[in-house]
């Protein structure tokens, strides 16, 4: 859907990840039209954006999936229901109460909703971006990068990459036999990731396809005209050293924004909003959340959390826009799926 138009639905989706997907086909599953709205001019939020060909290792029945075709497989999940959807729309109003919302996009879009569910990922994000002197030029060029969409265009390449966190072991482990070569620069000896990933990084590291340069911080790049020659690092106590590598992938995490969702009256506490953990509803009723935005006690911050979450979700939500219909859950391979009609 490209022009703006009025459309009325019993569940709007803010946001077209994976667990906004997800989403999409629980309602399905219980006869509740919805339709998906994202920022983004594509499905699959920041799986797709940022991490298409990243594997991800804790999807059940996948030993290892990329982002791309979890996103893929999604779609096609959700396809007997013909879910609209409107992308490249930013949700900038919320006005109404439980049972009739009315939502305006920045493209003039309006949406009548019986009930809401904010599936809107970490919300308006961003990487943190390292302070180096000529950054912009490099970033311009190419050679500064904070995401991997296509492992190919590293072939080759000598790559330095910083960080301790999951992001940065899980692309050195990924890109180790496209480039040339790879550092992994870290503050410290320690790095946080998943113990499997840690073993992974310590045999690359024994075999010599990974070399790791701790500890030690970005302090300057070198190049010109958007030419990456080396990456030069630093101890805290000084100590200098020239990496001769041509790429510099920055890990430092992103920074998030929960953008015009602030300012719709529901409690969010640091980018995220507090929910009932047996419905995900938020504090403000008929309203839900669901995925990274959601924040409850025992939160795991994983997409099979953020499917479940989904699903809770759409089940509150039934007796909002089926008052009059009980709910008898029955299981998938008992019911089947329940075509649009």
């Amino acid at each position: 859907m490209t022009d703006a138009h009025p459309l009325s639905t019993d569940v709007a989706i803010i946001g077209a990840g994976p667990t906004g997907l997800f989403a999409a086909f629980e309602c399905g599953m219980l006869k509740l039209d919805c339709v998906l709205i994202d920022a983004l001019d594509h499905i699959g939020g920041q799986c797709a954006a940022l991490y298409p060909e990243k594997p991800i290792y804790d999807i059940p029945a996948h030993p290892a999936i990329e982002g791309a075709a979890l996103v893929e497989a999604l779609d096609r999940q959700i396809a007997p229901f013909a879910v609209p959807r409107l992308l490249g729309r930013r949700v900038e109003r919320l006005a109404g109460h439980r049972g009739a919302f009315t939502l305006g996009t920045d493209r003039g879009d309006v949406i009548h909703a019986r009930a809401v569910i904010i599936a809107a990922g970490a919300g308006a994000f961003g990487p943190n971006r390292p302070p180096l002197a000529g950054l912009e030029g490099f970033e311009a060029s190419g050679a500064v990068q904070y995401y991997v969409r296509r492992r190919a265009e590293f072939a080759g390449t000598r790559i330095v990459i910083a960080g301790g966190g999951d992001s940065a072991i899980d692309w050195a482990l990924s890109l180790q036999d496209v480039a040339e070569k790879i550092w992994l620069v870290h503050r410290r000896d320690r790095f946080r990731a998943a113990p499997e990933s840690l073993r992974q990084l310590d045999a690359a590291v024994a075999a010599g396809r990974i070399e790791k340069v701790v500890p030690y911080q970005l302090h300057g790049l070198h190049g010109a005209d958007g030419e990456l020659d080396g990456v030069e690092v630093a101890t805290l106590d000084g100590e200098r050293r020239f990496l001769p590598g041509n790429r510099l992938l920055p890990f430092f995490g992103l920074s998030t924004d929960l953008g015009p969702i602030a300012q719709w009256g529901i409690d969010s506490i640091r980018s995220t909003i507090p929910v009932v953990p047996s419905s995900c509803e938020t504090s403000l009723p008929g309203v839900f959340a669901v995925g990274d935005v959601a924040a409850y006690p025992g939160k795991l911050k994983l997409i099979l959390q953020g499917f479940s979450e989904g699903a809770m979700a759409a089940h509150a939500i039934h007796p909002i826009v089926r008052p009059d219909t009980a709910l008898h859950f029955e299981y998938s391979t008992s019911k089947g799926v329940p075509h649009r009609t």
